[in-house]
């Protein structure tokens, strides 16, 4: 969705107008997967897509962490992350890693 500008275009109005756009996909890539959120984790998974959207304007990095909390997570939880952070179109893959928790937790749908 977007390519990496320069930090002073990521004003606060830039980063919520590309976390809304990422946002209002991911109710469908929730659905495809059977999945569904809490109004809880609804609200954590707005906080860090927003988060996201800031890094993903200003180019700023993820600190380090071990990559190996994340081996039990599951094929579809990781397919979906992949999804949302494909959506921002220049984040690193480790993104979706730390975004899996949010849909790891998510509901599924009976």
């Amino acid at each position: 969705m977007n390519d990496q500008v320069s930090p002073a275009a990521a004003t606060p109005a830039a980063i919520r107008l590309l976390a809304d756009q990422v946002l209002a996909r991911i109710p469908a890539l929730l659905d495809a997967a059977g999945k569904f959120l809490t109004e809880v984790q609804q609200q954590k998974l707005d906080s860090h897509v927003l988060a996201m959207a800031r890094r993903s304007l200003t180019g700023e990095g993820l600190p380090d962490f071990d990559k190996s909390l994340f081996d039990e997570i599951s094929d579809t939880t990781r397919r979906l992350s992949a999804a949302v952070v494909a959506l921002f179109g220049n984040l690193p893959e480790e993104e979706a890693l730390l975004l899996s928790i949010h849909f790891e937790m998510a509901k599924s749908k009976a």
